[in-house]
C-alpha cells in the first residue's frame, strides 16, 4: 500500500510539475506582448502559480505532520492499534462475506 500512495504521490507531482512548466513557458511565450488584456492575464497566472505552489507546500507539510502523529500513536499503543486493525479487518471480512 506503502508503494501505491507513494506512485501515486509521484504521479501527483509529476503533473503539478508540468502544469508548472506548462504556466511559465506560457508567460515566457507572452512576455513581448503588450496588450492589456495579456498583461493583466500574465499577472493573475503568474499570482496563480504563486499560490498554488504554497497550496501544494502546505498539503506537503500536512500530510507529513499525518504520517507522522499516526506512526508516534502506533508506536506509543502497539497493541490497541493491532486491535484496531484486527477488529476492522474482521468487520470487513464480515461485510463481505455477507454479501455474497
Amino acid at each position: 500500500m506503502k508503494t501505491h500512495t507513494n506512485h501515486r504521490a509521484h504521479q501527483t507531482e509529476e503533473v503539478g510539475e508540468h502544469l508548472l512548466e506548462d504556466a511559465k513557458d506560457l508567460l515566457a511565450a507572452t512576455a513581448h506582448v503588450a496588450e492589456e488584456k495579456v498583461i493583466e492575464a500574465r499577472k493573475r497566472l503568474g499570482a496563480a502559480i504563486e499560490k498554488g505552489k504554497d497550496a501544494w507546500n502546505c498539503v506537503q507539510e500536512k500530510a507529513v505532520a499525518g504520517a507522522k502523529a499516526t506512526d508516534q500513536v502506533i508506536r506509543d499503543n502497539p497493541y490497541k492499534s493491532l486491535g484496531v486493525a484486527l477488529g476492522v479487518g474482521v468487520l470487513i471480512g464480515y461485510l463481505l462475506r455477507r454479501r455474497d
